[in-house]
Formats: structure tokens, C-alpha cells, sequence
């Protein structure tokens, strides 16, 4: 190993006891490491992102930005993932994603054996490989819950629909008191719509419980409000579109899970703006769309809404066109005509329309995921729903209904086929490495 050292990156304040023995004994040689210093996680950030290998992190658990997203960028890099605790923390570090936890009082050994366990060491010279640091954390196998998303142009009347399917949801006695209709809309009207006096907690509360730990189901359920007359829970939205730069990727994914092994049914009111780094060329543009993409990669059905106009069929195959090219299934969308017409032969007219538009798009994206056509579209009639809004009674039933019935015919299509496990490319070095010497006595 005389050619060979672990590459550390440190993140702690720039006084911390730890932090400076560490220093001591990479350069004493006391320790066959090279010790690069931090003191934000930004510069972490860019150092993870420079190209170079690094062997670990050790990051202090007192910083605030310690949490799940920053263990996650690491093990993205390929850098296992230490933490400093000095007891101060009440977290499960490794089930945020820590490779393993270190005292504060920790000697050179105790860190030399959680490096030569977690870690690898590094060859001078090398440039990144691709190989893999160590094994992340074992998550335990907890229920999932299925997700209906409803998206579509502004106007349509898509949160109105997502309220009608929580509603017919819950008044399913499975279901009773375990459906969630959650608010990720960048703009969230539901607290509106449910005369909300509240407006704490919300979703960025519930995310920002994620950061830095795992909250149980109960606590999760206690983060929404009971709509009784209803028979569901309500989790408010953002309580302004400006505060989407705190809900972190890592952070909003695990709110998801949590949110879907806490309830039986989950109703998601989203934007149909999916576009990310690779479409916006900005990485912003992914970060702030992440309650849509998140929801959208996780929805066993997404329903798209839509007028029965000219302009409201245009509006709702844009979006199908969208859902399309950002990967959602074809069998899994449900085209919905809202106020829809009365008239079978106007309706007829409608689904024809929609299909013709979006058959283009229908296609590629069917024999690029081997799926059949869009199902049929689902039309709710014109009903009277200001009254109910304004006196948060139930919805008219004839709204509700169809769509429930819809999502049943989705989970059943999608139970009845369960694709076979193909082989999974495996990148090179991934496997991890073995010396010569090894492999002769072996």
C-alpha cells in the first residue's frame, strides 16, 4: 500500500478538536492519509464534483448542513460517509446514509479501521474510476402505498378533481382515515380550498423533518390536518412559491416514502412541469420541479386534466406530450375531460381528438417502454362544486366516481403485469477490487 492513501475531505469548524488532530497525523504520517479541509458543505459540493477521487468524508453531526442530501451527494461520488457525533445529536446517521459513525473522541486507530472498513484507498495519480466505496445502508422493506397524481393547465379544475378522488378514496372502509391528499403544487391552493386556518405545519415542515432523520408514520400522519366530512388527511403546500429552494431532492424523496408507508392511498395535487437539467439546462430548473418529478417518477397513475375546448384540448396533449417525453408509462396516464359534455357523440368526438393529437408521441414512447395506447379518457360532468368549497361539505359523488374507478382499473393492469427482471449493467469496478496477491490464495 506504499503507493496508496486514503483521501479524506473534512468537514467541521475550523476549531473543532477533531479536526485538527486529524490534520496532525496526516501530516506526521501517523495516519497514510491526505487530509483536505473544509468548511462549508459547498465546498464539499465542489470538490466531490472536481473529477478527483476522495476515500471519505468525515463530516461533524453539530453542522446544520450535515443532513441527507449532503450523504447522499458523497455517496454519489463514491465517497464513504463518516460522521462525528458527540452525542449531542439524537439521529440514526446510518439510516440517513452514513457509512458509519465516529465519536468525537475518537484515536487514530478508531478512525483507521472505520476507513479501512468503509473505505478505499487511493492510488496517486488516479483518476476517477467509477468504483464504488462501499455498500450504502440496507433499507428495511415497509409498505408503499399507491400514488395517484392529477396535473393539467392552470383552470381546469385539477385540485377540484384531486379533492373529488380523496373524497371517493376515503369513503372506501380499507381506506377509512388512511388517505392523504398532499399539496405539491409550487403555487398550493388546497389550503385555500379547505378554508385552512392554519397554514403550519406543511410540507416543507414534514421535509425538513427528513433532513436530518426518519419520522415514524404516526408522526408523519400528525404532520396533515383531518378533513372529517371528508374521509381524508391534508397535507398543505408550500406557503409561498418562493420557498422551493428548501425542499432538497434527497430530503423530498424520503418525504415521499415516508408519506406512502404512512397511509393506504395517496392523492398528490402536482404542476405538470417536469422539465430538468438535461431539458432547462440549469440545474435549478430540476430543483425546483423536484415535488412533480419526484411525484411523477412514483405514481402508479397520473391523471392529466383538461378542458373539453379547442384551446383545452391543445393544453391537455401538450401536457400528455410532456408526461410522455419525461418517461411516465403510456398505461399509466389517464387522459380527464372536465365539464365535459353530455352528448356520447360529443364525447366520442373528444377522446378522438386527444388520441390523434398524442398518437405521435403515444407511439414512441410505447415502443421505446413496450406499453399499449393511452386508456380511454375519463369525463367528469359540469357540477356545482362552489357551494361545497365554500362550505367544506363533500363533493358531488358523479366527480369522485369515475376517477376512483379509473385508478382501480390502472392498479389492476399494472398488478396483472409484472415485467420479468432483466440483467442490470454492471459499471466497471463496481464489483470492488482484489489485489494479485489475493487472488493466489484464494
Amino acid at each position: 500500500m506504499a503507493s496508496e492513501r486514503f483521501v479524506v475531505l473534512g468537514l467541521a469548524h475550523a476549531r473543532s478538536e477533531w479536526f485538527r488532530a486529524l490534520g496532525q497525523w496526516s501530516t506526521s504520517g501517523a495516519l497514510p492519509a491526505e487530509f483536505v479541509k473544509c468548511l462549508s458543505a459547498e465546498e464539499v459540493r465542489a470538490r466531490l464534483a472536481s473529477g478527483r477521487p476522495f476515500s471519505a468524508l468525515l463530516a461533524d453531526a453539530g453542522l446544520p448542513p450535515v443532513d441527507r442530501d449532503l450523504l447522499a451527494t458523497a455517496r454519489a461520488a463514491n465517497c464513504a460517509t463518516l460522521v462525528v457525533d458527540d452525542g449531542r445529536t439524537v439521529r440514526d446517521w446510518v439510516a440517513l446514509g452514513a457509512s458509519a459513525v465516529l465519536s468525537a473522541g475518537f484515536e487514530r486507530d478508531d478512525l483507521l479501521g472505520a476507513l479501512t472498513a468503509h473505505a478505499r484507498p487511493i492510488a496517486r495519480g488516479e483518476a476517477r474510476s467509477g468504483a464504488v466505496a462501499g455498500p450504502g445502508p440496507a433499507m428495511p422493506a415497509t409498505w408503499s402505498c399507491p400514488v395517484a397524481a392529477l396535473t393539467g393547465p392552470g383552470g381546469t379544475g385539477v385540485s377540484t378533481a384531486a379533492i373529488a378522488l380523496a373524497q371517493a378514496l376515503g369513503d372506501d372502509v380499507r381506506n377509512a382515515g388512511l388517505v392523504c391528499l398532499a399539496d405539491f403544487r409550487l403555487h398550493a391552493e388546497q389550503a385555500m380550498l379547505h378554508d385552512a386556518r392554519d397554514v403550519l405545519p406543511s410540507v416543507q415542515e414534514l421535509v425538513e423533518a427528513h433532513r436530518a432523520g426518519q419520522p415514524s408514520a404516526e408522526v408523519v400522519r400528525g404532520q396533515a390536518f383531518s378533513v372529517e366530512e371528508r374521509g381524508y388527511h391534508l397535507l398543505l403546500g408550500l406557503r409561498q412559491a418562493r420557498y422551493w429552494p428548501s425542499l432538497r431532492r434527497r430530503a423530498f424523496e424520503a418525504t415521499f416514502e415516508s408519506l406512502r408507508n404512512a397511509y393506504r392511498m395517496l392523492v398528490c395535487d402536482v404542476d405538470a412541469e417536469l422539465e430538468g437539467e438535461a431539458e432547462g439546462g440549469s440545474i435549478d430548473v430540476e430543483e425546483r420541479h423536484v415535488m412533480a418529478r419526484t411525484t411523477m417518477a412514483g405514481a402508479n397513475a397520473v391523471f392529466a386534466v383538461g378542458l373539453p375546448s379547442m384551446k383545452g384540448v391543445h393544453a391537455l396533449v401538450r401536457v400528455l406530450v410532456e408526461l410522455l417525453g419525461s418517461g411516465v408509462p403510456p398505461d399509466r396516464i389517464v387522459p380527464v375531460v372536465n365539464r365535459a359534455p353530455r352528448s356520447p357523440r360529443s364525447r366520442a368526438g373528444l377522446a378522438a381528438a386527444v388520441s390523434e393529437l398524442a398518437g405521435p408521441a403515444v407511439a414512441r414512447a410505447s415502443e421505446a417502454a413496450g406499453f399499449a395506447a393511452l386508456p380511454a379518457p375519463v369525463f367528469l360532468p359540469e357540477r356545482k362544486v362552489d357551494e361545497a368549497l365554500h362550505d367544506g361539505t363533500r363533493m358531488p359523488a358523479g366527480l369522485g366516481a369515475p376517477l376512483a374507478g379509473a385508478f382501480a382499473a390502472v392498479l389492476e393492469r399494472g398488478s396483472a403485469r409484472r415485467p420479468a427482471a432483466e440483467p442490470e449493467r454492471v459499471r466497471p469496478g463496481s464489483l470492488g477490487r482484489w489485489s494479485e496477491p489475493e487472488v493466489a490464495s484464494g
